[in-house]
């Protein structure tokens, strides 16, 4: 062997782009599944913050009973395209009060509660710690309060 062969060897670089894909390309999946996993997450809260004032809207009304509030939230969640809407819980309270001016009014309060798992990254989680409580899903917890009509 000569010196010609090591140095020659030294500058070859055709295995080099193959390992290099290999080491980021993990990274990169985990980054973009993460991104996505996230924007999921919003926009179940942002769903499940809208059904909250929605139920508020409704129980404020005169006349109107707790089934007919949570059958308005549990339908804008299903059209929210939230599929398992059945695991939300949703707490009615009708005597709250709110500050208006020096004085207070009587408020309704709607709070939902919503279990939301991960697709991607609990599994991940699972894998890698599987006594870990990081598979569990995230219960996301919204209220809303408006003032009562009289």
């Amino acid at each position: 062997m000569t010196r010609t062969f090591f140095f020659r060897l030294r500058r070859d670089t055709r295995g080099a782009a193959l390992l290099e894909m290999a080491l980021t390309l993990p990274m990169m999946l985990l980054i973009a599944s993460g991104i996505f996993e996230f924007g999921r997450a919003y926009q179940t809260w942002q769903i499940i913050t809208n059904a909250a004032r929605e139920g508020a809207r409704i129980a404020v009304l005169p006349g109107t009973t707790d089934s007919m509030v949570t059958d308005r939230v549990k339908t804008y969640m299903s059209d929210g395209q939230l599929s398992d809407s059945a695991a939300a819980t949703v707490a009615i309270q009708r005597n709250a009060t709110i500050a208006m001016g020096a004085g207070t009014a009587t408020a309704s309060r709607i709070t939902i509660s919503y279990p939301f798992t991960f697709v991607v990254l609990q599994p991940i989680s699972k894998l890698i710690n599987p006594s870990s409580t990081l598979g569990a899903p995230l219960t996301m917890s919204v209220s809303a309060l408006m003032r009562n009509e009289t």
